[in-house]
């Protein structure tokens, strides 16, 4: 267990979530992406029954959510998609291509970029900078700015690029990290702030093996199409199910199916639960008519209002009943 405390009082808090009440109800056991000081560990403890239970730090995402699938752990933790660089395809493709999970929940955290450097490092000093590529891609403009020469190098996660910065007490390199990261490898902030745009937000995703959130009348359903035919309009006729249903798109991203070139599905993310009405017909009709369809999960959603969602719980047998109505008067 992980003391909670430590990450009260931290910049970057989670805007939007719904979380288990019952202790006794939440699985024992969650995975995420380490080590210490994470931006996904650090959205883990603003949930109250996550930050409960036993973790386990993995190296990277893939092998999060590989260890979910096997049973090794209980749940798995990991982001999903920033506001400046779109996807993060390690999770998105493990959980369209390579895992049969489903997503429990979405928390959405507001991500703060500093630069950490060993005591009495200066921006002249440094020679290289260290980062998980989504975070250093979200500081293009400081590094531009301010780093011009700076050679831009890889690793696992932005706590490792601290913890390996203070492990080898180089100091011609800075690593981008959460404030979080620098307390615990005592690294001092250069720079604080970094990030291109203030307002920069990453989404994170809770999977399992099985089971999907009862609706709360405010959720989210996201699905992978495998399309049957690659021709004219196919796109367009998967998207008319939707849209003939009045039923809210909030992501629509193509992606290769590694099946050869030009061989793309659709990850669909849309307003409401495969128990509405309208969404659950939408669905079977894409599966039926126009492609496979992966279900990766209907949960609490972090966007929008519930009154914007309310129309897509009508669904056929309301049809039904007015055609049966219209049927009866003939005479």
């Amino acid at each position: 267990m992980v003391d909670a405390e430590r990450f009260r009082g931290t910049r970057s808090t989670a805007l939007s979530s719904v979380f288990v009440t019952d202790p006794a109800a939440a699985p024992s056991t969650l995975g995420y992406l380490g080590p210490v000081g994470t931006f996904t560990e650090q959205a883990v403890f603003t949930q109250p029954d996550l930050a409960e239970m036993n973790h386990r730090r993995f190296d990277t995402i893939v092998e999060v959510l590989r260890a979910v699938e096997a049973g090794t752990i209980d749940r798995g933790f990991a982001a999903i998609e920033n506001m400046i660089e779109g996807a993060v395809n390690a999770t998105i493709d493990t959980l369209a291509f390579d895992a049969e999970l489903l997503i429990q929940r979405e928390v959405v955290m507001n991500i703060s970029m500093n630069l950490l450097v060993h005591p009495g490092v200066t921006l002249a000093d440094i020679a290289h900078v260290r980062s998980i590529p989504v975070a250093y891609a979200q500081c293009r403009r400081f590094l531009t700015d301010q780093l011009p020469h700076a050679t831009i190098e890889a690793t696992n996660s932005t706590a490792d690029a601290a913890r390996e910065l203070a492990e080898s007490g180089r100091r011609d390199t800075a690593a981008i990290a959460p404030q979080r990261a620098g307390e615990v490898y005592e690294l001092e902030t250069l720079a604080a702030d970094i990030e291109d745009h203030p307002e920069n937000q990453t989404r994170f995703v809770l999977v399992g093996r099985d089971g999907i959130p009862p609706a709360t009348g405010h959720d989210k359903s996201s699905i992978v199409i495998y399309q049957r035919t690659d021709e004219p309009g196919s796109l367009v006729a998967i998207l008319s199910e939707f849209a003939a249903r009045n039923i809210n798109l909030t992501k629509l991203e193509s992606r290769p199916t590694r099946k050869g070139l030009g061989d793309y599905c659709f990850l669909i993310d849309c307003e409401g639960h495969i128990s509405d009405g309208l969404v659950g017909d939408a669905l079977r009709n894409i599966h039926t008519k126009h492609g496979r369809v992966k279900f990766l999960g209907s949960y609490p959603s972090a966007y929008g209002s519930a009154e914007v969602q309310s129309s897509n719980r009508a669904g056929p047998a309301e049809g039904d009943a007015w055609l049966a109505d219209l049927r009866a008067r003939i005479r």
